[in-house]
């Protein structure tokens, strides 16, 4: 079932979704399982999985030389969706980035989805190469998510990138974007941040997941400037729980977001990472039973492969 549907058919009630890391290479489904189990309770709505382009190693040689090398540490997302969609019976959202990806390959991984029966996607540009300031694209990929959304829609029409494939079969997916509460880190404010939202909005995308957010003030300003520009789909927030101290710090730095006053006083006076946990569980049942309040039709936690602390969550909340 695609996520629109999920929604049009919730009666009312906030849905349950939450996002995983697929396993370093080497590990097993098992890693997997030990999120996903905690949380079957909770009957959630959809899984999301997300895509890690690229890193760059650099190995020393015999020679004591440093050798370059490029790695990819979490592959698989593909593969992983499938396995959870016919294991637990629940519909995955697989990411798909920009980067790392030529449109070809963007193009196969959207037809073995396809195959697969997996219907939602989100799309987004993904990170910046590692120890890179700027981003830079695939030689032959895109630049921008928008990019993605309308290869995605195109597949939709049945449009594909050989022009004389005739009688093409279109997709079926329902195309999930990100949106930034406190704007993208590299959008000069929040008004052409959310300009460039619309353009994807407007070119065919479905739904909206947002960054994390601390302060649920700042969803609301976003979602009312959403709607004030002709933003009508659902807008999804999510939500990470502080489960480190240097979080405190990394957070802010990592995803370009403003921690709140009152969040990081508490913080500082806690003297153990046990304390720290609690206290992210604590706000996050705060923000959780505001937003459910607000009427939002979804809420998705981002897990970071932990999700005891979601299981917390959610057993006050749902």
């Amino acid at each position: 079932m695609k996520l629109t549907e999920h929604i049009e058919h919730r009666a009312g009630r906030t849905l349950f979704s939450f996002e995983l890391l697929p396993p370093l290479k080497g590990e097993n489904f098992d890693a997997i399982s030990q999120t996903i189990d905690p949380l079957i309770e909770f009957n959630p709505a959809l899984i999301d999985v997300t895509y890690h382009r690229e890193e760059i190693v650099y190995k020393e040689r015999p020679d004591g030389l440093l050798e370059k090398r490029t790695v990819r540490k979490r592959p698989g997302t593909v593969g992983i969706s499938a396995a959870i969609k016919f294991k637990y019976n629940i519909d995955v959202v697989p990411h798909i980035i920009c980067g790392g990806f030529t449109r070809e390959e963007t193009e196969n991984a959207l037809i073995d989805l396809y195959f697969l029966g997996i219907h939602n996607i989100l799309l987004i540009r993904g990170d910046n190469p590692a120890g890179e300031k700027t981003f830079r694209p695939e030689p032959g990929g895109h630049r921008f998510a928008l990019e993605l959304v309308e290869q995605a829609v195109h597949m939709n029409h049945g449009i594909y990138l050989e022009e004389d494939i005739v009688n093409a079969n279109p997709t079926n997916f329902c195309i999930g974007v990100a949106g930034y509460p406190e704007k993208h880190a590299e959008a000069p404010n929040i008004a052409t941040d959310i300009a460039h939202l619309k353009q994807k909005v407007d070119a065919g995308a479905d739904y909206i997941v947002t960054q994390m957010f601390f302060d649920n003030a700042a969803f609301f300003r976003f979602e009312k400037s959403c709607r004030e520009a002709g933003i009508q789909v659902p807008i999804i927030p999510g939500i990470k729980p502080l489960s480190t101290r240097t979080q405190l710090t990394t957070l802010p730095k990592t995803f370009s977001i403003d921690l709140p006053e009152a969040l990081a006083a508490e913080a500082e006076k806690c003297t153990n990472q046990q304390q720290i946990r609690a206290l992210g569980v604590e706000w996050a049942i705060a923000q959780s039973r505001e937003l459910i309040t607000a009427g939002v039709p979804v809420l998705h936690f981002y897990t970071m492969g932990k999700s005891d602390n979601i299981q917390q969550i959610a057993q006050a909340v749902f």
